[in-house]
This record gives C-alpha cells, sequence and structure tokens, in this order.
C-alpha cells in the first residue's frame, strides 16, 4: 500500500469558531481531495529537527486545494496551541491526507441520516452537513449535538441558519442558555429518541466525539433499535493536544 506523502500547506484564512477554537484554512499544492468524514495528519517541526504530529477532521467538503479544519486549544498541548494561537496568514505546516473511508458520507446516499455529535466531535459532521447543502442534496438530516454550555458551540451562526431538510437540535451538559427547557445533564435516551430517527426508518447513523461518549450514544442507539451495521463511529481520546 503506497504511503501517502506529507504536503505543505500554507494558512490563507482563519476565524475564531469560540473563546479555544480556531477553524484554519489551508491551501495545499497538489492536494488530491477528500471525502466528508476524512481527517489529515499535521507535523509540526523545530529548528533542531524535533518533530510532532496529531490527526485533525477536515472541516468541509473538497474545495479545489484548500483544505479547512478547526482546531480546539488543548492545555499544556505540543501542536493544538501553536495552531490555535500562534501560526499566522502565511505560515506553513506539513499535513498527510486524507485518511479514512469508513466514516464518511457521500451525497448519492438515499437513507435518512442522523449525526450526533459531542464537543469537538461536530467536526467531521460539519464537513456532512456542508457537503449535503453544497451538492444540493434532498438526503434529510437530523444533527444532534452534545456540548458543555452555549460558549462552546462550533459554527454556531451557521447553524442558526435556515437550512431545509436538515434539523439541529442541542444537549447541554453544564449549563444551559436562559429558558431552556432541559436541564443541563449528559445524553439520554429520550433525546435520541426525540432529536433522532426512529430506527424503522433504517438511517445512517454518524456518532463522533470523545470515547466515552461515543460508546454511551451507540449503545442508545442500538437500545433504540438501530440496526449496528448503520451505526459508524469516530472517537478520540487524550493525546497531548
Amino acid at each position: 500500500m503506497r504511503r501517502l506523502p506529507w504536503r505543505v500547506a500554507r494558512l490563507a484564512e482563519s476565524r475564531w469558531e469560540n473563546d479555544s477554537a480556531r477553524t484554519l484554512v489551508l491551501e495545499v499544492p497538489g492536494w488530491p481531495g477528500h471525502l466528508a468524514g476524512q481527517h489529515v495528519d499535521v507535523r509540526l517541526t523545530a529548528e533542531d529537527g524535533y518533530s510532532t504530529q496529531r490527526s485533525y477532521s477536515i472541516a468541509a467538503p473538497a474545495d479545489g486545494e484548500r483544505v479547512e479544519l478547526t482546531v480546539e486549544r488543548v492545555p499544556d498541548g505540543e501542536v493544538s496551541p501553536y495552531l490555535a494561537d500562534v501560526l499566522e496568514i502565511g505560515d506553513e505546516v506539513e499535513i498527510r491526507g486524507p485518511v479514512g473511508g469508513w466514516f464518511v458520507w457521500r451525497p448519492d446516499g438515499a437513507a435518512p441520516v442522523l449525526l450526533v455529535a459531542g464537543g469537538s466531535g461536530i467536526v467531521p459532521l460539519m464537513a456532512m452537513v456542508r457537503q449535503r447543502r453544497r451538492a444540493g442534496s434532498r438526503t434529510p438530516f437530523r444533527l444532534l449535538y452534545s456540548t458543555r454550555d452555549p460558549g462552546r458551540r462550533y459554527y454556531a451562526e451557521e447553524l442558526r441558519r435556515p437550512d431545509p431538510g436538515l434539523d439541529v437540535t442541542y444537549v447541554y451538559t453544564r449549563a444551559v442558555p436562559e429558558g431552556w427547557s432541559r436541564p443541563p445533564g449528559r445524553l439520554m435516551l429520550d433525546d435520541l429518541a426525540a432529536g433522532g430517527w426512529p430506527a424503522e426508518f433504517a438511517p445512517d447513523s454518524y456518532v463522533c466525539g470523545p470515547t466515552g461518549f461515543v460508546e454511551r450514544a451507540a449503545d442508545l442507539l442500538l437500545s433504540l433499535g438501530h440496526d449496528p451495521g448503520r451505526v459508524r463511529t469516530e472517537r478520540f481520546g487524550p493525546t497531548g493536544g
């Protein structure tokens, strides 16, 4: 199997999604394209030759030689604080990819789609939302997004805009907006029953987030009768940032 090459990526644009998460729009000459749901490896190399790398999900569908990542700053991390706080327009990093072929969504899919995100697990799922919109797909989407509080949301303005065929439900685990009817707490069976698709609709489900969240959400979907073969998961754990 051919090894993926490292490519030089230059920061072309950036924007903050919240106080700790920054979206990076990278220009990558020779980029072969990617599918919604794939990720890349990012490598940083110091002047003394020391290098380190981390994996990041791609936040947007293929757009020529542009690759969009959303990076959350991890305290005391090696890579994320540099990408979030130091990298400037015109600066370069190395990336390798795209990686992954199971946790992807293609616009030709006919089944309804359920996206279940925990925290920064929204990133590859947002690529699917944006791919659907760009392709003019009529596939109905439901997004269930669990996050600690309203200030931790990613893509908040974009997800507020009307998007026919996309329904968004939030679950807040620590603090809720004023007047919010659901008390703060972790994802529950009732949340998935109300915000997801009935199992008899045979949806394609994509679950992404921290390992504990993903395992719990997948178990809840199975307890609701969803086909295990249609529940795809992508999880992440502590990596040092």
